[in-house]
């Protein structure tokens, strides 16, 4: 007869020894089998007789519990990203994730929003991870690693546009995909190129460095480089085309493919050539852009691969005594399209 919701939530949390009692093993055996333990040699019936006990009885390990005894726990941290993310790092975080489960570790998004950096630090250190893996939604400062590793943290990485003191950091040159776009432009004969600087906060970590490597290609021939404010809705970017003569530009790099395809709509729908009167260059290499007619010219990012940040975080926390190291991502280059 199956039990009212009132009866089932006045059940007691089954236990280790509640287990250890239905499989007819110890307490020990049950850890050793429950946590993969390697050390110590179980043999097969046994191991299945305990995973089926735990299965009969509903029983979870407390994770909790777990760190405690061992000092440390399997818990990579990630802060979630409270910034706008396109498809291309989705996919990243996505693999990342992956990757560190099948290496047993269990991956744990933290809201950091409102959060200044060492407050974010306090709070992730109060669950005790293994490691941390910021992606440059917070940017954690010295003392904030130092309070950290004191916690226990035995890695602590960083992938962002420059290192922290500390950390292993995985460093993405975002002013190197400006210059590399800013360069395309200039060897195309654009002498006024317009750089679109998305409004939707938090984006500025990204755009104002690629501004900033647009504006070191242009300077060798004295191009005139012009920022564009632009929300990612269809009216502004429908007003920045009704202007866009008046702007003079013959170019322009439109911080991503997604912000290219927005205002490349636009400038059609207004009547501007592409690429006969302003040539366009977008960032990421997605599939849609590939699509567009005329096709979308792009900065490809060779980014490291979920699997390798995974791997490095397996090799520090397995040595968290190693020098921290620097490693430069984001090699780029310009897929020349149609559209430049």
């Amino acid at each position: 007869m199956s039990q009212s919701p009132k009866q089932s939530a006045g059940r007691s949390v089954p236990t280790s020894a509640d287990v250890a009692r239905l499989a007819g093993v110890s307490r020990a055996t049950v850890s050793y089998v429950l946590n993969n333990t390697a050390a110590v040699r179980i043999s097969e019936p046994t191991r299945r007789r305990v995973r089926e006990a735990a299965e009969e009885l509903g029983y979870v390990p407390h994770a909790a519990a777990r760190s405690l005894r061992a000092g440390h726990s399997r818990m990579v941290l990630m802060p979630t990203a409270h910034v706008p993310i396109g498809p291309l790092y989705s996919r990243f975080f996505n693999e990342l994730q992956w990757a560190l489960r099948r290496l047993d570790y269990t991956v744990v998004q933290y809201g950091s929003v409102g959060l200044d950096p060492d407050e974010a630090a306090r709070a992730w250190a109060e669950l005790r991870p293994v490691a941390v893996v910021s992606l440059g939604q917070v940017e954690l400062t010295a003392h904030g690693v130092e309070l950290l590793r004191r916690s226990g943290a035995k890695a602590v990485i960083t992938v962002g546009p420059q290192r922290v003191e500390g950390t292993h950091a995985l460093v993405m040159d975002q002013a190197q995909v400006g210059r590399v776009a800013g360069a395309h432009l200039v060897e195309r004969g654009c002498r006024s190129i317009g750089v679109v600087m998305p409004e939707e906060p938090g984006l500025e970590m990204f755009s104002a460095p690629r501004l900033a490597g647009v504006r070191q290609a242009a300077e060798g021939v004295g191009a005139r480089v012009v920022p564009l404010p632009l929300h990612y809705e269809e009216e502004p970017a429908n007003e920045l085309a009704a202007r866009w003569r008046d702007l003079g530009l013959d170019g322009v790099f439109a911080y991503n493919d997604e912000y290219a395809m927005l205002l490349m709509r636009a400038l059609k729908d207004a009547g501007i050539a592409i690429p006969g009167e302003t040539a366009v260059v977008g960032s990421d290499d997605l599939v849609l852009g590939r699509l567009l007619r005329p096709r979308l010219s792009t900065v490809h990012i060779d980014m490291v691969i979920g699997r390798e940040l995974a791997e490095l975080v397996d090799r520090v926390v397995r040595d968290p005594e190693s020098a921290p190291v620097r490693q430069e991502l984001l090699a780029s280059r310009v897929l020349h399209r149609e559209s430049s």
